[in-house]
């Protein structure tokens, strides 16, 4: 069965495409949860118009982002703990900690685009990366000290 897909679904499609799917996974799956729409002619006009609109929601969403890069980008956050001997610190800073210091300064950054490979366990300046919508990427200054 051919469907045009009306949101992104991942290992299938963008929305906007047009796919052969199975019929049962259309008609019991795709089909009542308004994912796609069934494919005929008349539907064609309808997805030249939704990839238009598509489109511009995309641009939008990636000129935000790199607006909000531009700001994010020159941040410097910094993070109070208590330190132990050797510059330890007792727990760590997680990516939900960054999170609240940049929705303290007015940025709601969900905490799993906050890229840390581990929790910072010690003090110093760290250079974390914040994945943003549409591809874009910028790259915050976070130091850690002690109280």
């Amino acid at each position: 069965m051919k469907v045009i897909l009306q949101k992104d679904i991942p290992n299938l499609g963008d929305a906007g495409d047009v796919k052969e799917v199975a019929d049962g996974y259309a008609r019991n799956f795709l089909l009542p949860k308004k994912l796609v729409i069934q494919y005929n002619e008349s539907s064609e006009r309808a997805i030249r118009h939704q990839k238009k609109l598509i489109n511009f929601k995309k641009d939008k969403r990636r000129s935000q982002s790199e607006k909000m890069a531009e700001s994010v980008a020159n941040m410097e956050i910094k993070i109070i703990a208590q330190v132990g001997e050797e510059d330890k610190l007792f727990g760590s800073v997680t990516s939900m900690d960054i999170a609240k210091h940049l929705a303290d300064k007015g940025y709601l950054v969900d905490k799993r685009k906050i890229q840390l490979d581990e929790p910072i366990k010690k003090k110093g300046e760290y250079e974390v990366p914040v994945k943003l919508d549409e591809g874009v990427t910028a790259t915050i200054k976070v130091i850690v000290d002690k109280e």
